[in-house]
């Protein structure tokens, strides 16, 4: 296999681990990480699914934020796949995926993160972490409740906040456009690689092998002499303008380089519907077990506060199904007048519109409208940003859908 030697991927199941739910790519422009979740029936599905997806953006693309944009467009897609995929395969409920990614465009790069998968910058010998985790004990962190250090032996660090999957049909995904340079090493890796290898280790590593291949290998070997209880993959891409950055051919490994299999597993527990909504991403609620209480006293409040919310759940959820007869109607009514607090951003004849409300219809009543007509032209639109309209962009609020819209004009241009 030729390759330019700029860019290396390679993953590995562990020494624990029956299969391996991780997936990566590197290719021509694109690099992606995913970690799956969902256990044996369904993480390496969500992995493979996503990579799969993605894979389709591995182009050049005229600006950074073009890119962005698709890299955005991409992974929502993405999203309602694994929603489609649940629906169809009923066992694979509650499967996951986090995705870390990197689409090169001319001295740019469209960033896209969620989950806990990781993309590491080194620079001038210098390794700092681009993507922010999230999850759980991440949160504890920004808020100044814990350290590091202590949320490295967090009991619920594994605990995601964010993922793709079949819970959230608009997820919130981190994309930013970042400059690189020459000499530039990047590494995306899912958490088997940086819940196990410290940052020093991985710097020396990347430091110390010049090849991206080597590198990528001595890293994986280290989560390995770790004990690599978890999946792990990594990504390696070296910036060389005069040469390049791609792998060719692309190089797909993990759960997404093997043909899909989906099989029925009878013996799985169905997942509760308030089980599902309190702890979405997470098959079964946490056993009470997993928060041992320290001497500092910060989880006897993170005790308190989760046995809480717990009761207060369940007695809303009691007065729900005990009310929910009666209050047909009225939640009807608040239910439209939600949808019209939704924005997106859709095709208007040959135009391009901004829709106040939501995609679907509830029968022969419509739930979205016009909002406000744009003069930006469906023709004056690329390909995937003509079929992205086409098909739909969903917009958190009415700033976001303008900003979409400005994208577009952007992308146009």
């Amino acid at each position: 296999m030729a390759t330019s030697g700029k860019s290396a991927a390679v993953s590995h199941v562990g020494k624990i681990r029956a299969n391996n739910q991780d997936s990566g790519y590197a290719g021509s422009h694109l690099f992606v990480v995913a970690d799956g979740m969902g256990g044996h029936a369904g993480g390496d599905v969500a992995s493979a699914i996503t990579v799969n997806r993605v894979i389709d953006i591995d182009k050049q693309f005229s600006s950074g934020s073009e890119a962005e944009f698709a890299f955005h467009a991409s992974l929502t897609a993405a999203n309602a796949m694994l929603a489609e995929t649940v629906f169809d395969h009923p066992e694979l409920t509650g499967m996951g995926t986090t995705v870390s990614g990197m689409l090169l465009v001319d001295g740019q790069a469209a960033i896209a993160h969620i989950g806990d998968s990781r993309i590491y910058l080194l620079r001038d010998g210098e390794l700092k972490q681009v993507t922010s985790d999230h999850t759980f004990v991440q949160r504890l962190v920004d808020s100044g409740r814990i350290t590091e250090e202590e949320a490295a032996v967090h009991p619920r660090r594994s605990v995601l906040m964010r993922v793709l999957g079949d819970v959230d049909a608009t997820p919130e995904i981190d994309t930013s456009v970042v400059p690189v340079r020459d000499g530039d090493r990047w590494l995306l890796c899912s958490d088997g690689l940086s819940s196990y290898v410290s940052e020093d280790k991985i710097a020396a590593a990347l430091m110390t092998n010049p090849l991206a291949q080597d590198a990528a290998e001595r890293l994986v070997k280290d989560s390995l002499d770790q004990g690599a209880p978890d999946n792990v993959t990594v990504v390696i891409v070296d910036i060389d303008s005069a040469e390049g950055s791609a792998h060719v051919p692309p190089l797909t490994v993990g759960s997404a380089s093997v043909p899909l299999v989906f099989e029925g597993d009878t013996g799985r527990k169905a997942i509760r519907l308030p089980t599902l909504l309190l702890h979405p991403l997470k098959a079964t609620k946490p056993d009470d077990s997993h928060f041992e209480p320290e001497s500092d006293g910060y989880l006897d409040e993170l005790i308190l506060e989760d046995r809480k919310r717990a009761r207060r759940r369940r007695i809303t959820w009691l007065v729900v199904l005990a009310l929910i007869v009666a209050a047909v109607v009225a939640a009807a009514v608040i239910g439209y007048q939600w949808t019209q607090t939704r924005f997106f951003v859709g095709a208007s004849g040959t135009s391009v519109a901004i829709y106040q409300g939501v995609q679907q219809d509830l029968g022969p009543i419509s739930l979205s409208n016009v909002y406000r007509k744009t003069d930006l032209g469906l023709d004056q639109l690329s390909d995937f940003s003509r079929k992205a309209v086409m098909a739909t962009i969903s917009a958190s609020d009415l700033a976001d859908a303008e900003r979409i819209v400005e994208q577009l004009v952007d992308a146009s241009n």
